[in-house]
């Protein structure tokens, strides 16, 4: 015995899928047959993607060719007996990987909470009896018994339906319910159209149905989707590859001056030991210390400020990756709209009414009897969200005549409901039947033309006509005109009969159309002006068609003049995996993807990538899974958002707003100026140690710095500042400028000619003061030391005045306005004082005090630095007050 696959079950009559699958629909699978294809089956789950655990998380802390250049640093210190270096290189390593450890721990915790769902469970025909199981325990063959309000928990070929609608937007994006029917259709038929199939994960608003199971598990549609998602290769962060090649320069940068100097020192006769002591002196001011640290709060401090904001991140880069982001790519059911039905206005013979608030609905016109209409020809109920039942379409009838004062309850009071007419898939239409005063009184609503096709008078302000030819016409042509805005319509009719029992579909009254949108969110358009306004394109990808996709692109302003539309069919004539020129540039240039399958999704997301985009994909549905775990950065709704969307995404939107998006990729963007402020800073004071070392050797000098001293100023001095420029909040002017390149590395060759030029007036002020004191005030060596520490120190703390923006105010700035500057100015100040005459420390750091002179001496010549940096920015100024960052 074979299970058809998914091209065999839909296109074959039920029949031969039942007799295929050796089951009797009436008596359902034996508890024999059960165990057996149970064993060959398998469970009825998906393979969930593997979780991060713990472990993983800390061995993530230390990848990094940084932070291996550190352990190195570390070990070499160890090796050499200078275990105070090596133990404080290890606490930087520790104190850096337990803030991202508990900070990304955090939130893996807070996605496993998203990820916990109820037990589902499923009405199955076994043995003849009707059964209530468990929806994992169903094998291929069960007999499945759907009603309004179930869940689908396995694919299932129809056998008999009755006014079935299926909710699947969560699997192909449309957000109107399908109409089911049983018969076979064609195998090159889209899964979107397959309407005689069930599938994992849909919903049924209306009727009931019997079906017969043919796929489980991974073998369903959302199996096959989940698989993709799997597949998918999350790439890493555009940080996380900057920081990469960062600290690759920095190893070769690192290497090379430590050779150098120490091949010249013994080359001028130097002590090997005291050109060891050198180089590992070298090696310890190449490297910045306290970047990873400082880099990981400073994203860990915008991951909960995302959190603040309804964003949770699964990772700490995924915070910068938003503000690299040249292009979203959303889905629109549920992400620009609300994946809600509403009735958006009224066709009638005197006009199209559109509904508002103000809306006055004269009782017995035209407009009132086409509301009363859409509330009694209804099979839906009202109530809170967790209670309604029924189709969209006819809960948003239902909402509209409770706004207007014309509830179901109170009108079917006052006229009794005797009949009932399900809707009829082959008329498109469905009717009730209501005592009347004047008799029997039919409520009539159903697709535009077949309503149409059934009248013969309309109803005016004048009361009945006759409806003409061209009456017709006039009315399709304004209903194709209303479906091309993007609005569902369905036809209102009504008669009155002395027979209830009468025809219910002939010699009709026409009343008009009701016009039903699903509406966009209120603020939609304003985060894609921003979005845009910050040079971001956002780009639509749905499985709903074309039309009104379009419509709700317009809408939300996606773009200015016409819209670019491209539909699954004609992606499917494309080789998205080798696309010719005329192709790719098609894609790219497309504004609404209509009708796109998953794979599809998941081909343009990585087709974009390629063109050297930054993606961020939108969605909440199964099928956009793929395509949110290959984007750079994936973003799923955590309140309608499914498990395996959210399980697949770098990010969940608690509050579903599409404004959030705009509110991270402002944070995003505010963080990689931050990271390169600091970056400018902590290597402006690196290369100055490395230079008063290797110059001062080169020069024959006593060595001006210990080894221990340069970890010191790196570690301690060095990451306050720092740490207070990661925390600034940013201009104002940050989402006014398009997305960086996005292979601009974090430093480019202007902003190392500026690091050079800090680390070189930083170098000449310390050796200055170093000569000074050594030559003129003939301090002892010991006491020179000390000189050219603080002269270092201070010069480099007076450096984070020198990363305000070029044109910005010089006492009046973004550096000068945040408060955490100027307490890590002071508790540095205090540092540094503690260094000198703290008793142990100073003896630890072999600082002994220079005196009154000495410390002036430090403090004027540690100036120059400050005044040197302002010059450099007041001549750059003409250049840069347009890009709103650092030099």
């Amino acid at each position: 015995m074979t299970v058809p696959t998914h091209p065999a079950a839909f296109s074959q009559e039920s029949s031969t899928v039942t007799k295929d699958l050796g089951v009797d629909p009436k008596i359902g699978l034996q508890d024999a047959e059960i165990s057996q294809r149970r064993a060959k089956s398998g469970a009825n789950i998906l393979r969930r993607q593997a979780q991060r655990s713990a472990w993983s998380i800390l061995i993530h802390q230390f990848q990094g060719i940084i932070v291996w250049l550190l352990a190195a640093a570390a070990g070499f210190s160890l090796y050499l007996g200078d275990i105070v270096e090596a133990l404080a290189i290890v606490a930087v390593l520790m104190i850096n990987a337990a803030i991202g450890f508990f900070t990304e721990l955090r939130a893996a915790r807070s996605m496993d909470a998203l990820h916990r769902i109820a037990q589902v469970t499923t009405r199955v025909r076994r043995g003849g009896q009707v059964q209530v199981i468990d929806a994992q325990d169903l094998v291929p063959g069960d007999i499945v018994l759907l009603d309004a309000g179930d869940i689908v928990t396995a694919d299932l070929r129809l056998l008999e339906v009755s006014t079935l609608h299926i909710d699947e937007s969560v699997l192909t994006g449309e957000s109107v319910p399908v109409i089911k029917q049983t018969e076979a259709v064609a195998e090159d038929t889209l899964v979107a159209d397959r309407r005689n199939m069930a599938f994992k994960g849909s919903s049924v608003t209306q009727g009931t149905a019997e079906a017969i199971v043919v796929g489980t598990g991974m073998n369903t549609q959302l199996g096959r989707i989940s698989a993709l998602t799997q597949g998918a290769e999350a790439d890493a962060s555009p940080l996380e590859q900057r920081l990469d090649r960062l600290g690759h320069k920095l190893v070769w940068l690192t290497l090379a001056l430590t050779a150098f100097i120490v091949a010249t020192g013994v080359w001028r006769g130097l002590p090997l030991t005291q050109m060891i002591e050198t180089g590992i002196a070298l090696a310890v001011a190449a490297v910045p210390e306290g970047l990873p640290v400082v880099a990981t709060l400073c994203l860990a401090r915008g991951m909960w400020r995302m959190a603040q904001r309804n964003a949770l991140l699964a990772r700490l880069s995924a915070v910068e990756t938003l503000g690299a982001t040249t292009i979203i790519l959303t889905d629109k059911t549920g992400t620009l709209t609300e994946n809600r039905m509403r009735v958006a206005g009224y066709l009638l013979a005197s006009g199209e009414v559109s509904v508002d608030t103000s809306l006055d609905v004269p009782d017995g016109s035209p407009l009132a009897l086409a509301v009363k209409t859409g509330a009694l020809c209804n099979a839906a109920s009202l109530g809170p969200d967790d209670q309604r039942s029924g189709d969209p379409m006819e809960l948003a009838l239902l909402e509209q005549a409770d706004q207007l004062g014309l509830s179901r309850q109170d009108l079917v009071a006052a006229q009794p409901e005797c009949h009932q007419h399900a809707f009829d898939p082959d008329a498109k239409m469905m009717a009730t039947v209501h005592d009347g005063a004047e008799g029997a009184l039919f409520a009539i609503k159903g697709a535009p033309e077949a309503v149409l096709a059934v009248c013969d008078r309309v109803l005016t302000e004048n009361g009945p006509q006759p409806l003409s030819d061209a009456d017709r016409a006039d009315w399709k042509s304004r209903v194709h005109g209303s479906a091309a805005r993007g609005l569902r319509l369905l036809g209102l009719a009504t008669k009155t009969s002395t027979d209830a029992n009468a025809e219910p579909y002939d010699g009709l009254m026409l009343i008009g159309m009701v016009c039903l949108s699903d509406p966009i969110r209120a603020d939609v358009p304003d985060a894609i002006a921003a979005s845009r306004h910050a040079g971001v394109r956002v780009v639509m990808m749905t499985g709903d068609h074309a039309d009104t996709a379009a419509e709700i692109a317009r809408q939300a302003g996606l773009a200015d003049g016409e819209l670019t539309v491209l539909e699954g069919s004609d992606i499917g004539t494309m080789d998205l995996d080798n696309p010719s020129e005329q192709d790719r540039a098609r894609i790219l240039n497309t504004d609404v993807f209509a009708r796109v399958a998953p794979a599809d999704k998941l081909k343009i997301v990585t087709l974009y990538q390629k063109s050297g985009q930054i993606v961020a994909m939108t969605g909440d549905g199964v099928n956009d899974a793929p395509a949110l775990k290959k984007a750079d950065i994936g973003i799923a709704m955590g309140q309608r958002g499914t498990q395996v969307a959210r399980e697949a995404a770098q990010m969940v939107l608690n509050d579903d707003s599409f404004a959030t998006i705009i509110a991270a990729m402002r944070q995003g963007r505010v963080i990689f100026a931050n990271i390169r402020k600091f970056v400018v800073y902590l290597m402006s004071c690196n290369v100055s140690e490395v230079l008063v070392v290797g110059v001062a050797v080169g020069a024959g000098l006593p060595a001006p710095l210990l080894p221990l001293q340069i970890l010191f100023l790196n570690l301690v001095t060095d990451v306050f500042p720092a740490f207070a420029l990661g925390l600034g909040r940013g201009d104002d002017t940050v989402m006014d400028r398009p997305p960086r390149d996005p292979v601009e590395p974090i430093i480019d060759n202007e902003r190392w000619a500026y690091i050079a030029l800090l680390g070189g007036v930083i170098t000449l002020a310390t050796l200055g003061a170093f000569v000074v004191a050594l030559h003129w005030l003939e301090l002892p060596v010991s006491q020179s030391v000390t000189v050219a520490f603080v002269t270092l120190a201070l010069a480099q703390l007076w450096n984070v005045f020198n990363m305000r923006v070029p044109g910005s105010g010089v006492v009046n700035n973004e550096i000068t306005r945040n408060p955490w500057v100027w307490g890590a100015v002071l508790l540095c100040l205090g540092l540094i004082a503690a260094a000198i005459w703290f008793p142990g420390l100073s003896d630890i750091l072999r600082l002994p005090s220079p005196g009154v002179t000495g410390l002036s001496l430090a403090l004027g010549f540690s100036t120059l630095q400050l005044i040197g940096g302002q010059i450099v920015l007041w001549l750059a100024a003409p250049d840069r007050i347009t890009t709103g960052d650092v030099l």
